[in-house]
């Protein structure tokens, strides 16, 4: 068999190979619902995302030793207050190990910065259910539509990107 024959052999084999894959993968829903949760915030008190239905909603899974995530800090509390009222939510989840940083200073430190909005702690469950079986980065913000959708999902800080896309939401 000539080069060229088997160059076309191998693909004639590639592309039929590509196009039976492509048949067989598994639909991915555009806009995936939010998995539900019940956390406490840092006053012992329970949030729910369900309780939140009609609203967009801001996760923001962050750390208090993580420089990007205080980086977005001030983007947080303006988003909050420039959409507060239209119906915007903002959860701030700390990635933080309770034993290393404990709820007060976790209140010392939202008070420092300014954090209006709630600050709940992660649970292994909330985030495997957010993550599944990848690798976490942070900060990542998760933005679900009125419907309880996920509409967008940003990881790490970008001036500007967060804004724009909870404006196009709301």
């Amino acid at each position: 068999m000539h080069l060229s024959s088997k160059i076309k052999a191998l693909t004639i084999f590639l592309l039929a190979f590509s196009l039976f894959n492509l048949g067989c993968q598994k639909e991915v829903e555009a806009d995936p619902a939010a998995p539900d949760f019940s956390l406490s915030d840092l006053s012992g008190n329970m949030a729910s995302l369900g309780q939140h239905r009609g609203s967009v909603v801001l996760l923001d899974f962050w750390a208090t030793w993580c420089p990007p995530c205080r980086m977005s800090i001030p983007e947080m509390v303006k988003l909050h207050e420039k959409f507060g009222e239209k119906g915007l939510v903002i959860f701030g989840i700390s990635m933080d190990d309770p034993q290393m940083v404990t709820d007060e200073q976790l209140r010392i430190f939202k008070e420092k910065v300014g954090i209006k909005y709630s600050v709940l702690r992660a649970s292994r469950q909330v985030l495997q259910d957010y993550f599944g079986n990848e690798q976490i980065s942070i900060p990542t913000m998760f933005i679900i539509d009125r419907d309880g959708k996920i509409r967008d999902k940003l990881v790490g800080f970008r001036p500007g990107a967060l804004e724009k896309s909870v404006s196009e939401i709301l």
